[in-house]
């Protein structure tokens, strides 16, 4: 990675000189396997006299022209950046070269079909990319018009983002799709996706009356599995808001939604041609957790179309007037336009605890970010950036109204369509039509980092009345600002078997202590609930009495936003070192039969594992993994006849297996010589059985490959991946290790699942001596891999599972030697942080 960096500073320097205004685009797809022929032609002015460069990673560069001059190649171009000089006002500029597919997710990325041999390409930009697939000025301030003119193999699809041409016969058996122009936009939202994809077409008439061509693509091979009609269904459902609630029409001519393999994200905004992961094409079963978060997801993009390419970050620094806007932007779409109603239970129950973690790292940073260069906004895209922005929108709705909020930012798309913004050029907006002054808001929440912790404080007398009742607000010492809360505190009651809410107070929570008068003679209730019903963005602590209300009861509790709040606050007080792992299992093993939400359940059991694997002490470690393998036995044999509960708790109980005769009931449900009623072992739950079997030792690299020729698919080697990597040897994981650290022809997919199955263990020891080769490669993975390739690396063979102090003191090692790679840096500071955070959880537990 060493050279493809882009400063902050180089990119206002650039800006100062240069301004864009064309790009002609000619791509040739058919000269083989892993080179095209890349000729760009960029109309630009400048400042007269002056140097600048220009984005172009290649493999070849064939010839450079600027103004009619042909430049040395071999002097202006180094493989990732061309030389120009003495620029003139207006400019012409023509470099032909070729350009290299990928296999990482980034570029121009090659797929080869293992069911049918087909070719399927597709383009991912975002952060830094399309240089790796044209010359470009690649910052999102230098919009352009982008035409792209592709020849391909003529039976193949070809998308861009304007709609598709009819093609020209080229030659061989080849055709030419001459698009025309887009609008003026970034160049990391272009895109070029093309193959034999299958297509299933619809349309909608727009706001303004334009008819709206849709598309929904995936490869031949997935074709029967891809549910169009739903997807559409969802789409027109978010046209129909977004439009309103916006008052501006779809910006673009046509939208096309193409699900592609081995994507490295969910989803990517491109202008019009969304692209997706295909695990959104449901080949097998999958939980309402995941048929909910597709729905969130292409709501989510949807909103990009106004948020981020209608109206543009000017630098990475406000990713968030993207990304943080689509997040609220889709959970309010999903929960008032769509069937899924508990949006904001499943946003509290996964996102905000996302936000949280991220917010509690010693890397974390304000919304509004400082982003230096390019590799600091890679590793950008986290908790913060989506979930606490989306978080902190939410309650600025609240505050300023909902109807203000949805005006100022119609007037915010008016006043800049196809421009660049900064965070004041909403806030203008905002207050405008607000009537507020949102610069002491912006500061508290936008501009600092951080996230404070909520608990009550309460006297009662000889009759169990409250005599003083207040809200305690702390926050950590090296994040001291105490933010403004609009919050609303919920008096819970055991009546006739249910936890009931019998009263709710509203109030603004400010400074260290809040009176809250409100309460005071009020009889203490079973529960007191802190940010009932999900107003504020903090950490929320339950009494003592409460906390134990809580372990007995909360299945009880009938709203499944408040159940969320409460299992959140348990996790939390858990992750903090305040309560034991061990209590937090009972409290999930006690309650967790009856919850109803699906993002709560399987968020919920995913903490139930790391709690039992991670945060107990180590004495009772393989003690507890045992009791939860047999709880969810139990639970999955308890649950209602194939309801998603059922099929979640079978999942968990695969990768939690520990014991002999664990093994023996995954072997049971995998060979069909026992069955739970409604479950239908389906291939990849078949894949997740047969991971169990591999990690309790009973099922080897044979039984994968038999497993991998009946399942002949990406899906089928992805999987065969991680289970080899499970396998529960030192010789086991250290093949894992060498398949993708010694060798750097595996693709993204397969390297991301090779992480999976190599942290998945029982006995953590086995990874012990991969530690010190661990450490040793991580510069030369740095060095070499490229950004994506590079972080599935470093953080999937991260050997958390240790959480040990040698871990600890050896991570800190190497942070003290090597302090020259700020992203690298931060991946292992974050990695550090959790085994740290183990270490007092397994304390606390112990104690």
């Amino acid at each position: 990675m060493p050279g493809e960096n882009l400063t902050r500073v180089e990119a206002q320097e650039r800006r100062a000189l240069v301004d864009t205004s064309s790009y002609e685009v000619v791509l040739d797809l058919t000269t083989g396997p892993e080179v095209f022929r890349s000729t760009t032609t960029v109309r630009f002015t400048g400042e007269p006299g002056a140097s600048t460069f220009i984005d172009a990673m290649t493999r070849t560069v064939h010839s450079v022209t600027l103004n009619g001059v042909e430049l040395d190649p071999s002097t202006v171009s180094d493989g990732v950046r061309i030389q120009l000089d003495g620029l003139a006002a207006e400019n012409v500029l023509v470099v032909d070269a070729d350009a290299e597919y990928t296999n990482t997710g980034e570029g121009l990325h090659r797929f080869v079909d293992p069911v049918d041999g087909e070719v399927y390409l597709y383009s991912q930009f975002e952060v830094p990319d399309s240089r790796r697939v044209f010359a470009v000025f690649e910052q999102p301030d230098l919009k352009a018009t982008f035409t792209f003119t592709i020849t391909a193999p003529a039976a193949w699809q070809v998308v861009s983002n304007s709609p598709t041409p009819e093609p020209v016969p080229a030659h061989d058996g080849a055709a030419t799709w001459s698009f025309a122009p887009t609008q003026r936009i970034s160049s990391y939202i272009t895109a070029i996706v093309a193959g034999p994809y299958d297509v299933v077409r619809s349309e909608l008439t727009s706001s303004d009356g334009r008819t709206i061509p849709l598309g929904v693509f995936a490869r031949k091979s997935l074709a029967e599995y891809l549910d169009a009609d739903y997807i559409f269904e969802k789409t027109r459902q978010g046209f129909a808001y977004y439009e309103e609630k916006f008052a501006y029409p779809y910006p673009f001519e046509k939208y096309d939604q193409l699900f592609v393999p081995e994507f490295n994200a969910g989803a990517m905004e491109n202008a019009g041609a969304v692209t997706f992961t295909e695990t959104y094409v449901f080949r097998s079963k999958v939980t309402d957790a995941i048929k909910e978060r597709r729905v969130v997801t292409i709501l989510h993009e949807l909103a990009h179309m106004w948020f981020g390419d209608l109206v543009t970050m000017k630098w990475w620094n406000d990713l968030w007037l993207n990304e943080s806007f689509a997040e609220w932007a889709s959970t309010i779409a999903t929960a008032e336009a769509t069937e899924w109603t508990e949006a904001w239970t499943t946003f509290n129950a996964m996102e905000k605890t996302w936000a949280y973690r991220q917010d509690q790292l010693p890397s974390t940073h304000p919304i509004v970010a400082t982003i230096n260069d390019l590799e600091d906004v890679q590793v950008n895209f986290d908790g913060i950036t989506y979930a606490k922005g989306g978080s902190v929108l939410k309650q600025l709705a609240a505050w300023v109204g909902i109807e203000a909020f949805f005006a100022g930012v119609g007037n915010y798309f008016r006043k800049h369509e196809f421009g660049n913004t900064v965070l004041d050029d909403l806030l203008v907006e905002l207050e405008a039509t607000s009537g507020r002054d949102l610069r002491e808001w912006s500061k508290l929440w936008l501009e600092t980092a951080g996230v404070g912790t909520l608990s009550p404080e309460f006297t009662v007398d000889a009759d169990g009345a409250f005599t003083a009742f207040a809200v305690r607000q702390t926050v950590p010492a090296d994040y001291d600002t105490l933010r403004p809360h609009r919050l609303a505190i919920g008096l819970y009651r055991l009546q006739d078997g249910k936890l009931v809410r019998t009263q709710r107070v509203e109030l603004d929570v400010d400074g260290a202590l809040t009176e809250v008068p409100e309460l005071v003679g009020e009889t203490q209730p079973d529960l007191v609930l802190l940010n009932d019903d999900d107003l504020a963005y903090a950490k929320i602590r339950l009494d003592e009495r409460s906390l134990a209300t809580a372990i007995g009861h909360l299945a009880s509790i009938e709203d499944p936003l408040a159940r969320s709040l409460v299992w959140g606050a348990a996790w939390d007080a858990t992750r903090d070192a305040e309560s034991s792992a061990s209590d937090y299992v009972e409290l999930v093993l006690g309650n967790i039969a009856t919850e109803t939400e699906s993002t709560t359940l399987r968020t919920t059991l995913g903490q139930l594992g790391l709690a039992a694997r991670n945060y107990v002490a180590p004495e009772h470690r393989l003690a507890t993994i045992s009791r939860v393998g047999d709880a969810l036995w139990m639970l999955a044999q308890e649950a209602e006849a194939g309801s998603d509960a059922q099929f979640q708790f079978v999942k968990f109980f695969a990768a939690l297996a520990s014991t002999p005769e664990h093994g023996e009931h995954l072997r049971a449900l995998r060979d069909g010589s026992a069955a739970l009623p409604g479950l239908e072992i389906d291939t990849d739950l078949r894949w997740e059985l047969l991971e169990g079997l591999v990690l309790l030792g009973l099922a080897d690299g044979s039984d994968i490959d038999a497993a991998l020729a009946e399942d002949n698919t990406a899906n089928g080697a992805q999987a065969a991946a991680r289970a080899r990597a499970t396998i529960p040897t030192v010789e086991g994981k250290r093949a894992a290790f060498d398949s993708v650290v010694e060798h750097d022809d595996q693709p993204n997919a397969i390297v991301r699942n090779v992480g999976l199955g190599f942290g998945h263990v029982i006995d953590p020891a086995v990874l012990q001596p991969l530690v010190e080769p661990y450490f040793a490669a991580l510069t030369s993975v740095w060095e070499s891999r490229s950004y994506k390739i590079a972080e599935y690396i470093v953080e999937g063979l991260y050997p958390a599972a240790l959480a040990s102090t040698e871990l600890r003191d050896r991570t800190r090692a190497w942070l003290e030697t090597n302090a020259d790679v700020p992203a690298l840096r931060r991946m292992l500071v974050e990695a550090l942080a959790g085994v740290e955070r183990a270490l007092a959880a397994q304390a606390r537990d112990a104690a």
